[in-house]
């Protein structure tokens, strides 16, 4: 599994790989995102996008089907990731109950309030925070 920037990325293997997911912004994961590669296909995505001083926001994350079973692989990628940025806390927004016992699994904290709501729209589901060490 290796985590490449997306503008870094080999462009048809980008191209390839957008093509099936229409639902990623193309635009943010070029200018601030990360491509998953498993074996030499792209199959995973994600944006860490930098909220303020240390924290850290993770949006767009997506896995292609066949290789779901290596998203709680790839979520610890995205922590050491993170840690390396020097970030403090990682925040998520989860919209599906199995990505929500996954996210508890790693020791994400669930939180009450609705961050970032004022800067951005805010869909249903639930808010998670994770204090990296």
């Amino acid at each position: 599994m290796k985590l490449i920037r997306a503008f870094e990325a080999d462009e048809a293997k980008v191209e390839q790989f957008l093509k099936s997911t229409p639902n990623v912004k193309k635009e943010s994961l070029m200018y601030q995102g990360y491509v998953v590669e498993i074996d030499e296909k792209i199959e995973a995505c994600f944006v860490l996008e930098e909220m303020e001083d240390g924290i850290y926001w993770l949006k767009q994350l997506f896995i292609t089907q066949n290789k779901a079973a290596k998203l709680p692989v790839l979520l610890e990628a995205i922590l050491t990731l993170a840690k390396h940025q020097k970030a403090k806390r990682v925040f998520v927004h989860s919209h599906q109950p199995v990505v929500d016992i996954l996210l508890e699994a790693l020791q994400f904290n669930p939180q009450k309030e609705e961050v970032f709501v004022d800067k951005y729209k805010n869909e249903q589901g639930n808010w998670w925070s994770y204090h990296v060490s």
